[in-house]
């Protein structure tokens, strides 16, 4: 598929009328070679048609390819074009449509009576509803339920993108069936234009321009998240998703089989296309050429060290935006976060009870009089409270003035208009001071933290509504070697199925990046050099499993050596050893073994920290904790080793094999025991550190 140059997205009307600026009006967003167009707003659809038809013109003539999205249903639920026009065939309904819909430079529509018209060749009520006058137009029903024609709701498309409206309700927000009505005639006239295809009906591939529809639901968290008006950073944020996705992305979300229903662009891809949809700041700049060299005279690497270069040397590459709370969990904080108020910003109470200053009273039993009226949270007692009285106070109101301590419920005698207990209440029991939790001005949350549910609770709690979080770390993967076959085919002679590929996709998914399949490549230089330049396009970082070494068929190594950006480190590590860093294109290349346990256990060790730091996260260190070994095991010095293990009745038990190529360990255990650099004799009993996968976050 050859890609697109610019990507055009309108926020259609069905509205009465000339609309100014602002909510219900037609706003269009234009992105070209990467960057977004401030958002028009055209007052008719008339004037809004003529925009987009002169500008999908001018890109065609200038040798431009456009895409241009539109928000409204290409179609209806299987069946209905054929009662409606004759032929189960949506480009003849736009024809119908467009011969009987009329409109004018004052935005003035018969959509209502074309509904009507509609709505006649049915049997029973419907399937049009929704009226503003219940004694306009007979033929449509006032609401929705009165309906009795058998016509599908949705299509299968809107269940597939979760899009909650009816693609019949013509009135009361939102009015999605009127958008169509008056959407369709449009399309019509436009995919006339020469060059102009609509997908998934008709040949699309190769026209200039492509016809799609598009639900702006999509990226519902990147627009609650934005302070702009909703419909302007709806089109402008789908203008700038659609213009940042990859190629092959985009191609595989127009890979739809053509039917009369048509389908969302996207639909099932909102979480990627909300990422997209950010503005991003100003990306960091580039890890330097040299920051995987070792020191001089270093041949190998004990681990320790390693982590600590690449602690040392690494810093994030991921750009920031902002984010809805409901959105932020597992996001990775961008900036502090500073409280904007006090939480509590009040003195309040911490439990419902009467309220008194505790200056007022002795030590003996006490009896005061009872103010008339109590504080609530959220209904705050207005006035002082006299010395000597007492108030009645639910939990979490303000303490108004003449308050400072608070006696339980359960602690009091009320009658007559008097309160009564016991003396010895100590001054200030049961109340919060203001500020005790967070102060005006505190740091609550630090850059680089992991946002958990709690944290979204405290950035609430003083204030936030939208936090600043980096956008995710795109990690590609890609497996190398002419003995690797996709699972599920046929292996040739000494063929092995591809087993790095899944788990590595699978782990970076679990971690919160996002994983780029680059799939499999053979051993020729020519082909890893491509996939490597497609890493460059499309991820920030690139993980390769296979290749790390340095013999005639280690094509990886190879690269990266050429390019002048590779190091070997040789970790004191077992299982493991050569590990491949490099830059290519100014991305961080990862060169893992090719034994699927040792490809695991590199992963979990470094790729692990180093990839929450460049997705601008906090240095990630795995809690480990001592178990008596349930396993004999005599260990040379000089080399770290990481046991396939699991811990049953308390004890580490180890794979009986430490073969890396042994893949039935890894899913049999649970976690890895580490056994120290220096040499070691364990015996049952004593004591070794295990770390439970839950430490390396998955």
């Amino acid at each position: 598929m050859t890609g697109f140059d610019s990507f055009l997205v309108a926020d259609w009307s069905a509205a009465q009328g000339v609309r100014r600026a602002g909510k219900d009006a037609i706003w269009i967003a234009l992105a070209q070679d990467g960057a977004v167009e401030p958002a028009r707003h055209f007052p008719t659809r008339l004037d809004a048609e003529a925009w987009i038809a002169e500008t999908i013109r001018a890109e065609i003539a200038a040798g431009r390819r456009v895409l241009a999205a539109f928000d409204f249903p290409f179609g209806y639920p299987t069946g209905v074009a054929e009662i409606i026009c004759g032929a189960a065939d949506p480009l003849a309904l736009w024809d119908w449509l467009a011969a009987r819909i009329t409109d004018d430079a004052r935005g003035r529509n018969n959509r209502f009576a074309v509904a009507e018209e509609i709505n006649a060749l049915f049997p029973g009520e419907g399937p049009f509803w929704g009226k503003h006058n219940r004694d306009a137009y007979p033929g449509i029903p006032y609401g929705g339920r009165s309906r009795t024609a058998e016509v599908s709701e949705k299509r299968a498309c809107d269940i597939s993108a979760k899009a909650s409206s009816s693609v019949w309700q013509l009135a009361f927000p939102p009015t999605v069936g009127g958008q169509a009505l008056m959407g369709m005639p449009m399309l019509s006239r436009l995919r006339r234009i020469q060059g102009c295809a609509a997908w998934p009906f008709e040949a699309w591939q190769e026209a200039q321009a492509v016809l799609t529809e598009i639900w702006p639901g999509l990226i519902e968290p990147a627009v609650r998240a934005s302070d702009d008006l909703r419909d302007r950073a709806q089109v402008e944020g789908l203008a700038r998703a659609l213009s940042r996705l990859p190629l092959d992305e985009l191609e595989r979300m127009m890979d739809i089989e053509a039917s009369e229903e048509g389908w969302i662009l996207g639909a099932g891809h909102g979480e990627r296309l909300t990422d997209l949809a950010r503005p991003t700041s100003l990306r960091p700049p580039p890890l330097r050429n040299d920051c995987f060299a070792l020191p001089a005279g270093v041949d190998w690497t004990p681990v320790d060290t390693a982590l600590a270069l690449l602690r040392e040397r690494l810093h994030p590459v991921t750009g920031t935006t902002k984010s809805g709370l409901f959105e932020a969990e597992g996001r990775i904080l961008a900036e502090d976060v500073i409280a904007r108020r006090a939480n509590p910003p009040h003195p309040n109470t911490a439990v419902d009870g009467y309220g008194f200053a505790a200056a007022s009273v002795g030590a003996g039993d006490v009896v005061l009089p009872l103010v008339q009226g109590r504080a609530a949270a959220g209904a705050p007692f207005e006035g002082p409270v006299p010395r000597g009285s007492a108030l009645r106070v639910l939990t979490g109101a303000d303490l108004p003035e003449g308050v400072d301590t608070v006696v339980l419920d359960e602690d009091c005698s009320v009658g007559d208009g008097r309160v009564a207990f016991r003396g010895g209440v100590k001054p200030g029991a049961n109340t919060r001071k203001a500020g005790e939790d967070a102060g005006e001005g505190d740091r609550v949350l630090s850059a680089g933290r992991k946002l958990t549910a709690p944290d979204l609770a405290l950035a609430a709690a003083v204030g936030h509504s939208t936090l600043p979080i980096r956008e995710k770390l795109r990690v590609a993967v890609l497996s190398t070697g002419d003995e690797l076959t996709e699972p599920g085919d046929v292996p040739g002679a000494g063929g092995i199925f591809d087993a790095n590929r899944p788990m590595l996709l699978s782990t970076l998914a679990r971690w919160g990046h996002v994983p780029v399949d680059l799939g499999r490549i053979p051993d020729d230089r020519s082909a890893v050099a491509a996939a490597f330049d497609r890493a460059g396009r499309d991820a920030d970082v690139l993980l390769t499993s296979g290749g790390a070494s340095a013999g005639d068929e280690d094509h990886v190594s190879a690269l990266l050596r050429e390019a002048g950006a590779m190091q070997e480190w040789r970790i004191a590590l077992k299982p493991g050893r050569p590990l491949a860093l490099g830059l290519w294109n100014d991305i961080p290349v990862f060169g893992l073994p090719g034994n699927p346990v040792a490809a695991f256990v590199c992963t979990l060790i470094f790729a692990r920290p180093a990839l929450t730091v460049l997705a601008g996260g906090n240095w990630a260190e795995p809690q480990g904790f001592e178990i008596p070994a349930a396993f004999e095991k005599r260990k040379k010095p000089g080399r770290r080793e990481y046991l396939r293990a699991r811990m049953r009745d308390g004890r580490a038990e180890v794979f009986p094999s430490e073969g890396s190529g042994r893949v039935s360990s890894l899913s049999w255990g649970e976690g890895l025991v580490e056994i120290e650099d220096g040499e070691r004799h364990i015996r049952p009993g004593d004591p070794v550190r295990f770390i439970p996968y839950g430490s390396f976050g998955l």
